[in-house]
This record gives C-alpha cells, structure tokens and sequence, in this order.
C-alpha cells in the first residue's frame, strides 16, 4: 500500500490524523512546524513527537518531500527544475534570481487543457492536477528556497483548473502555522475561468494576474480557446466589481506578438477596456515554441507599445526575459523529456 504524504496537509487536516490516533491535539502543530518550518525529510526526525506517535505515522504516512529529478542553469542565473510526478510526467518550476529579488515560478498542473497556441504545455494535453503537497514541493526541494522572495503560480497548467489544491497550498503558504509567507509576495496567474477567479479573490488576499493578450474578443479567441466560455467583458466585469482595496493589486499579462496585438489600435481598445480599474500591464516577449506560426515583436516596436499604454495612463512594464539558453519557457523542458522517455521506449520495443 502506497503511504500518503504529511507534506501538502493542513493544520485542520493533520489534526484529524492526531485525534483518530487518540494523540493530544498539540501534536498537530508540532508536526506542521517540522513540515512547514524545519526542512525534515523523515518522519523519524520529528523529535519532540512520541516515538509511539512517530511509529503509528510512519505505518500510513510520509513526509513527501521529493528532490528534483534535474536541473537546467542558465547564463543568466535563472534555473530551471524538473520534477517527476508518479506515473502523469514532469513539470517545471524556474528559480529567478534578479538584484535583491528572487522569484519562482510554480507549476500547479501536469499539462493543461486550456490550449493556449502560444503555450508548449498546452501542447501537451491535459495529464493531472497536483497536490498541494506537489506544489509547495517545488519550493520546498530547492537549494534556493530561502532566497525566495515571491511566487508566481505562473508555470504549467491553470491554477484556476486546479482550485482546491492551489487554495490549499496558499492556506499553508500564509498561514503562521505554515511557511507565513506574506501574502502580497504571491501572485497566481488566470486565464480568466471566472467562477474560479471571483472564488479566489473573495477568499485570498493574494494578487491576482490574467492572461490578457488581446483586447479584441475574436483575437483573444483565437489565441485562446478558452475566452468562448468566459469571454473578456466577463473577466473585466468580475475585476471592476471586486473592491481591491490599497494593498492588492491585479495585473496583466500580455505576450506581444509581431503586428497580431501590437498596434496602435490595441492600445487604443487596452485603455478603453481597462478604464476604471486600477491595473497595471507586464509585456512579455514571446519565447518561440516549436510549430508556431507566432513571432515575438522586434524591440523597437515592443518599447514604443509600452510608451503609448503608459501615455494613456496605463501602468506599463516589460518583463525581462530571462532563461531563453536553458528553454525556460513554460513547458519546453518538460515536453522534450517525455519526448525522449517516447523514443527510447520506442527502441526498446
């Protein structure tokens, strides 16, 4: 029988676990320091919890603290890791360090379903949700982990498709009992699944960024299927009714691809669109992914797109790019290691 992980459950959850085994209830939060606070990676080294306690864990549970199975570095500094999840495939999480800052990007699902064009995991179908545990693993298993300074759920897959476990990882990512991350260091990213997005904002204090890249509907169809059941009006609307108060801020990514959703026109239709809503604007430059028709606009033209966006009153930025020598865009690393593990198991045959 396969043993479940401690690593990824909550206070609440693990104190359930204590009080069927008959345990005093403080033993819940001697376990969530050790998981959350000591960087154990046995259940055995959880020493003020009874080696009665400790024994009867140890039967059903582990800690499920898994290392990475690789890791790419970039000229830049920024790494990239690669995970094995069971029997579904890889994921990728990205190790960022910039100045004073250093951010990882976390993936929160094997593949995706939303079939993005523009994306390689999306390219790659749908395999699995993670875990929470799997999630904050990914920080948790670095060599960095106490360099980190932000999380972006950013990486491979929806977050919003993956609403419990995403929620429960930010539970325990903010929580005193848990890593007591400052929740205005965590942002998670959305396509824009609506019912999911307005959960969230009513139930995390955390930021919240949404896949923009077009303010046309039919363009941001096209770019992603997903806008034909929750078309951008739709998004914007639930965003203007949300009151985001002083500390909390949403934001927008747009990838800016060569003469598609870089005219003056989209800056024109961007301001009219986000008109009353206190936003800000990341420009991404496009990492090209095998089989794509799409081109990244040239520099000239990507910095004279921000200039109007921030004449109009848009906050404006590009977001550096970094890791292009180690395939840092989101899911190119993972999809050429199932490639590989494809072909050898091919020649076996």
């Amino acid at each position: 029988m396969d043993k479940e992980p401690l690593f990824g459950k909550t206070l609440a959850q693990i104190q359930e676990i204590i009080l069927g085994m008959n345990a005093p209830r403080y033993t819940a939060r001697q376990i969530t320091d050790w998981l959350y606070k000591k960087n154990i990676s046995s259940i055995d080294e959880m020493s003020n919890v009874s080696k009665k306690i400790r024994a009867a864990l140890s039967e059903k549970y582990t800690t499920g603290i898994q290392e990475p199975e690789n890791v790419h570095v970039s000229a830049d500094g920024t790494k990239k890791y690669l995970f094995k999840i069971s029997d579904h495939g890889f994921i990728e999480s990205a190790y960022i360090p910039e100045n004073k800052r250093a951010t990882l990007c976390l993936s929160s699902q094997v593949g995706c379903k939303m079939g993005c064009v523009f994306c390689m995991t999306g390219k790659q179908g749908f395999q699995a949700n993670l875990n929470a545990g799997e999630i904050l693993n990914q920080l948790r298993s670095i060599p960095e982990k106490e360099k980190v300074t932000n999380l972006v759920y950013m990486g491979m897959g929806e977050p919003m498709d993956n609403l419990e476990a995403v929620m429960q990882s930010l539970e325990i990512l903010t929580a005193g009992w848990g890593f007591a991350w400052n929740p205005r260091k965590i942002t998670v990213s959305t396509i824009g699944i609506v019912p999911a997005m307005h959960y969230f904002l009513e139930n995390s204090p955390c930021h919240l960024a949404v896949s923009l890249h077009s303010p046309f509907e039919e363009e941001r169809r096209m770019l992603m299927p997903v806008s034909q059941k929750y078309p951008l009006q739709a998004v914007l609307t639930e965003l203007k009714n949300h009151d985001f108060g002083r500390q909390r801020r949403v934001s927008f990514e747009y990838i800016v691809f060569n003469n598609l959703n870089d005219t003056p026109r989209h800056v024109k239709e961007l301001a009219r669109v986000l008109n009353g809503l206190n936003c800000r604007i990341n420009l991404i430059r496009f990492h090209v992914i095998p089989d794509s028709p799409l081109k990244g606009t040239d520099e000239k033209r990507l910095l004279l797109f921000k200039e109007a966006l921030n004449a109009k009153g848009i906050i404006t930025t590009i977001r550096a790019s970094r890791g292009r020598d180690i395939d840092a865009a989101c899911g190119l690393l993972s999809t050429r290691k199932m490639n590989n593990i494809k072909i050898k198991s091919r020649k076996i045959k």
